[in-house]
């Protein structure tokens, strides 16, 4: 739908949403819902705020594994339901702040002695994204340990990581991230940078810290080999809503990032989002105009485009917050509906010069997220000379931004494409607190609206249960060639009892032969699927 000029700044006195206690506002008013589409849609939010509340006070969001959703008590831990989750979530921040300063003044060496310099983060999904996000949202020439991270078991990647960090492993300490302790990709990144510091002659534990659950497997490798400390992981906070636990925050603190006040920005937003009024719930807001964009089944995609390099990482950390909690194959009733908001981003004006005339002009199967950024530059910006330089009278590079985003929300409108603004005062640790829990409660208000479970992730464990069958085949295959046989691969799969699986055979040996492994090579014919496989 296209307004008119007068009926833009009508809607947009309607529809906008201020929160200046945050230093936040949503502007829906680009969006194609009125009033009466909120007013038919109230019943179903006002359910979503009962049931928010029910969540805050402990109730069972995971039947089927009996567990609770906590993830708001992290910012506020008086809200907990217990005394003991209470003091759980109190002493571990306080030990995270402690243990960072210890490690900043020296206090806490790396082995013979030398402070720590870097920092490195093995994890992967939550474990990753949100402390990936926050480091570079964050980050400056000043911080106090430089980040690196493993996010992925990609050797290839994880030797470009060692290839940065160089000559200063020795004064890097590594903080391994997985709830269960068994994540294979997380192992991995640890085993592998555990050579890399034994390659230097180094001890590993003298330069390890787990953040783990309790019990976990790794949680026993970091006390048996007494590395420098283990901090917690609850069962009650999932990977993708983790970014405010020990997960971001440890990470974060070593970083020389103001933690306590990510934490305030993330307690001041909830306090905002917890309201049951539609039109001053920001969180609520979103989550009306995403239902109404997508008819509440996830018709269209959210492209996210913050005008800001500092937010680039963002759509990254929400395509997990949004895809992993909403994308649901059955509702609560176990009925099918296949649910989700698919989720991608690049940042402006970046994406001007990328996707945007597709955007414009091409498939209406979207809307746009828009966050705008007010403030210029950061305190942390050491010389002003990109915000203060002028590129003609009276216009800095941040006006052309502001420009830019301006221009570009005019002409998507103009074509009839939705879009909605997301304006932050700034970007500081407590800005991106706030942006992290506005979003996370837009999700859960979603999720109760389409009535999909946000907390559970089936499809993730089905993924992880595939992929432990391919690594058992690769040991048949393997176990098989060094019998000395050799074949195609259908006659190989044959042969390990796998004939229903001869592809998963195929990418096995191709892999194999491409690296040399064990000896194993490829006779090439003129088809891919009749070349020969054995070990040379």
């Amino acid at each position: 739908m296209q307004y008119s000029n007068d009926q833009l700044w009508q809607r947009y006195r309607d529809f906008i949403c201020w929160a200046p206690e945050v230093g936040i506002s949503v502007d829906i008013s680009r969006m194609n819902l009125d009033m009466r589409h909120m007013q038919e849609m109230s019943p179903r939010l006002h359910q979503a705020f009962k049931a928010m509340d029910a969540l805050e006070k402990g109730a069972i969001a995971n039947k089927d594994e009996h567990r609770m959703v906590g993830h708001y008590w992290l910012r506020d831990a008086a809200r907990a339901p217990t005394a003991d989750i209470t003091k759980e979530i109190q002493d571990t921040n306080a030990r995270i702040v402690s243990f960072a300063a210890d490690v900043h003044a020296g206090r806490i060496k790396a082995q013979g002695g030398k402070p720590f310099k870097r920092v490195l983060v093995i994890g992967i999904g939550g474990s990753a994204l949100g402390p990936e996000f926050v480091a570079d949202a964050l980050g400056s020439g000043r911080d106090k340990l430089a980040p690196s991270f493993f996010d992925n078991t990609d050797p290839d990647g994880m030797d470009r990581v060692l290839g940065h960090i160089g000559g200063e492993l020795d004064q890097t300490l590594t903080v391994v991230i997985s709830k269960s302790g068994g994540t294979k990709e997380t192992r991995n990144g640890m085993l592998v940078a555990k050579a890399a510091y034994e390659s230097q002659k180094l001890n590993f534990a003298q330069h390890a810290v787990a953040v783990t659950g309790a019990e976990s497997e790794l949680d026993k490798n970091a006390s048996e080999n007494k590395w420098l400390a283990r901090f917690p992981m609850w069962d009650w906070v999932g990977g993708r809503t983790s970014e405010l636990s020990a997960v971001g925050l440890l990470p974060a603190a070593l970083q020389g990032i103001d933690i306590n006040a990510i934490l305030a920005g993330a307690r001041d937003a909830d306090a905002v989002t917890r309201k049951h009024d539609i039109a001053g719930n920001p969180a609520g807001l979103l989550a009306l105009a995403w239902y109404k964009a997508g008819d509440g089944k996830g018709r269209k995609d959210m492209v996210v485009l913050p005008y800001k390099d500092r937010l680039v990482l963002f759509s990254r950390y929400l395509q997990q917050l949004v895809m992993e909690s909403l994308g649901k194959e059955s509702n609560r009733q176990h009925q099918r509906v296949e649910q989700g908001i698919a989720v991608y981003g690049n940042k402006g004006s970046t994406d001007q010069h990328a996707y945007v005339q597709q955007l414009r002009d091409g498939v209406n199967n979207f809307f746009i997220t828009f966050i705008e950024v007010l403030k210029d530059r950061s305190a942390e910006d050491d010389t002003g000379f990109a915000t203060n330089l002028m590129m003609e009278p009276d216009v800095t590079s941040g006006d052309y931004l502001s420009g830019f985003y301006q221009g570009t929300r005019r002409a998507l409108g103009e074509n009839g494409r939705e879009s909605l603004t997301i304006t932050l005062d700034d970007v500081t640790p407590r800005s991106v607190g706030s942006l992290i829990a506005l979003f996370e409660r837009a999700v859960g208000f979603y999720a109760e609206m389409v009535d999909v479970n946000a907390y559970h992730q089936p499809g993730v464990e089905a993924g992880k249960r595939a992929a432990g069958s391919v690594i058992a085949l690769q040991l048949k295959v393997i176990a098989h060639l060094r019998q000395g046989k050799q074949g195609r691969a259908e006659e190989i799969a044959a042969a390990v009892g796998a004939a229903e699986d001869t592809e998963t055979v195929l990418h096995i040996l191709r892999h194999l032969a491409a690296n040399g492994r064990y000896g194993i090579a490829v006779v090439q014919q003129k088809s891919l699927v009749d070349s020969v496989y054995g070990i040379a």
